[in-house]
């Protein structure tokens, strides 16, 4: 008897432990930006990478903000009115060109278990990190950039995409996504004859 009361006190422990992990992030749309001062993104971020610590809050890109959302775990605010993932989705396709392909890319790198940050400061869309690596461990592998299947790419972008995977010692990840939001992957890599 004494074994089933410990045996029950641990399941129970492990279930409230999961129902903390599983509280919905709080976060605000505060002009281009998706900003939350909630201890929940902090423990999202420690786990698993999503938004960018600074001064005591995270700071999400738009990609990680409609992902989270999408996945219910993260609650956006503007108003104080709670804005769906459609709202979100036209909200966000007016701020940032390009934004579809960029979240099917995003989604389904996440899906696939890569940690996927923004590369601004490199002049690409994506850095992808391999499977387990978490930024500040490692360098990221790859400099991703999503593509609309019905846009392609000239041979002066490719280059340039080219160049900045070359320059930043990563590989080059082109994502094509079709119009059912599928994301077929190629990879380019310098070859020395």
């Amino acid at each position: 008897m004494g074994i089933k009361i410990i045996s029950k006190k641990i399941d129970l422990n492990k279930h409230q432990r999961a129902n903390i992990a599983l509280e919905v992030v709080k976060a605000n749309l505060s002009a281009k930006r998706i900003i939350s001062q909630d201890k929940n993104a902090i423990s999202l971020y420690d786990r698993s990478r999503f938004g960018e610590l600074f001064n005591g809050k995270v700071i999400y890109s738009l990609v990680e903000a409609l992902y989270l959302s999408d996945k219910k775990k993260i609650a956006i605010y503007q108003d104080n009115k709670k804005i769906n993932y459609e709202k979100l989705l036209q909200i966000f396709e007016k701020i940032e060109k390009n934004f579809w392909p960029k979240f099917c890319v995003f989604k389904d790198m996440r899906d696939k278990g890569y940690i996927v940050k923004t590369a601004l400061k490199f002049g690409a869309d994506f850095m992808v990190y391999e499977k387990g690596v978490k930024p500040g461990q490692d360098h990221s592998k790859w400099i991703l950039y999503p593509v609309f299947e019905t846009k392609g790419l000239t041979w002066h972008e490719f280059s340039a995409k080219n160049r900045v995977a070359h320059s930043t010692k990563k590989n080059l990840l082109i994502g094509i996504v079709d119009e059912k939001g599928e994301v077929t992957y190629y990879e380019i890599k310098w070859l020395k004859p």
